[in-house]
């Protein structure tokens, strides 16, 4: 067959079992479940690779799972990737009632649209037809949420990075890998838009321990030492440093407190925080990161407290390769316009595709097709189509460009990528931010 010829058939293909790829996007929709923790919805994508007749590794970083199809030679393979992870959202209207996780950020419709891609490329015949394999993952636990329950994963040895990318990064997942592919959602966009080579934030996480002393909060507060006063100067000192952050850094921080204290009759004297330190460059990001921790220093100082900080690996910038991205607009125009592309619009916010990106070329573009705000109660699929099917036919379509006549482009591409990072350097670099807590 041409180029077109397959191109055609899998998207004939995805066509075919439409009503099939937007159940499953809605069926995990209605499942939602926080990082590490994705067991329902990890069974039922084994479910679809059984029915696909495709073999593939599970519990990879706990939930993961990596099937493979394999084309009539194996110059090259490309992963497709699906995350599987909610966030907590309770007030959403599929928020389980248990956990107030909620797919309120799409990640439901990543998985259906890679799932979709499988199902164009494999019940397709594609894959015999071109020269190189396909990995579909599901990966857990992007949204960097929960890191006193990912610290004890940490301290049990199940885990050691708090996002499931860089999870498989480090377990060899993406060993075999030459280039990524996936979508994401672009909130506020109802319409059939898709937005392309833009960059994201990179971030250090933190947790934050204020230790003070109990005493009766009528009787004799003055016998205590109150950590909830402590954390709210170190609240009100970030705010004052807010000004000395450059707009082009793009620095972003925002704590939480997730304990204020234990009764409202005792002095608080344990009191904790989580965090982020975002930034455009990993320059940026330290240099503000420095000057969050004076700042948190400080409200323990003042008030006498105790203060532990325990810094994470956070995600790198995202770098979208420009020679990917050319021949995903290529495919997906045909279902969007070219009018309704647009270029180079960065995210504020960040993602642990982009500690990929620093390997291997890797992109991700946003699509619309969803309304409201991310991460809250508004935000749902308003277009199925461009959520769940159009990206699996461009995706499935470019797979088809970087792999046919001898994987000729997708060769190319390998060839001319710059990585920031080995593996190793990679996972060397994350250490002494690891290490750097143990002092």
């Amino acid at each position: 067959m041409t180029r077109d010829q397959i191109k055609k058939t899998v998207c004939d293909t995805i066509d075919k079992n439409r009503c099939e790829i937007i159940k499953i996007g809605e069926d995990i929709l209605k499942r939602p479940e926080l990082g590490f923790k994705e067991e329902e919805t990890s069974k039922f994508i084994r479910e679809v690779f059984n029915s696909l007749g495709l073999k593939f590794i599970d519990n990879l970083a706990i939930t993961g799972i990596k099937a493979q199809s394999y084309g009539k030679s194996h110059s090259l393979k490309v992963a497709i990737i699906g995350e599987m992870d909610a966030v907590i959202c309770p007030a959403h209207p599929y928020a389980d009632p248990a956990t107030g996780a909620a797919h309120s950020c799409g990640h439901n419709a990543q998985i259906a649209s890679m799932l979709g891609a499988a199902i164009g490329l494999v019940a397709g015949g594609a894959m015999s037809e071109v020269d190189g394999d396909v990995a579909f993952m599901a990966v857990p636990a992007e949204e960097f949420v929960e890191l006193e329950y990912r610290e004890k994963l940490q301290s049990q040895g199940r885990i050691k990075f708090f996002g499931g990318k860089q999870e498989l990064i480090r377990l060899g997942a993406f060993d075999d890998i030459d280039m990524a592919m996936m979508v994401h959602s672009q909130a506020n966009t109802p319409d059939k838009r898709v937005f392309l080579e833009g960059g994201s934030s990179g971030f250090i996480g933190k947790t934050v321990h204020y230790k003070g002393k109990e005493a009766h909060s009528g009787g004799a507060p003055y016998e205590g030492i109150n950590a909830l006063n402590a954390a709210m100067i170190s609240l009100m000192s970030i705010h004052a440093l807010r000004e000395t952050f450059k707009d082009e850094d793009h620095i972003r921080v925002h704590p939480i407190i997730t304990k204020g204290g234990d009764l409202v009759n005792i002095v608080p004297a344990d009191v904790r925080m989580e965090t982020y330190v975002r930034g455009k460059t990993v320059d940026a990001v330290i240099a503000a990161n420095k000057k969050v921790n004076r700042a948190l220093e400080a409200g323990a100082y003042a008030i006498g407290a105790e203060v532990e900080i325990k810094e994470f690996p956070g995600y790198l910038p995202l770098n979208q390769d420009l020679f990917m991205s050319k021949i995903f607009e290529d495919n997906i125009k045909h279902f969007v316009g070219e009018k309704n592309i647009v270029k180079g619009i960065d995210m504020i916010g960040s993602t642990d595709i982009g500690d990929l990106s620093a390997i291997i070329p890797v992109i991700q573009p946003t699509i619309g097709g969803f309304q409201g705000a991310a991460h809250s109660r508004e935000f749902k699929i308003v277009d199925p189509e461009m959520a769940y099917i159009i990206p699996a036919k461009a995706m499935s379509m470019t797979v088809v460009d970087l792999l046919f006549d001898g994987a000729e482009k997708g060769t190319k591409i390998k060839s001319n990528f710059r990585p920031l990072f080995t593996k190793e350097s990679y996972l060397d670099m994350w250490e002494k931010v690891l290490l750097a807590n143990k002092k």
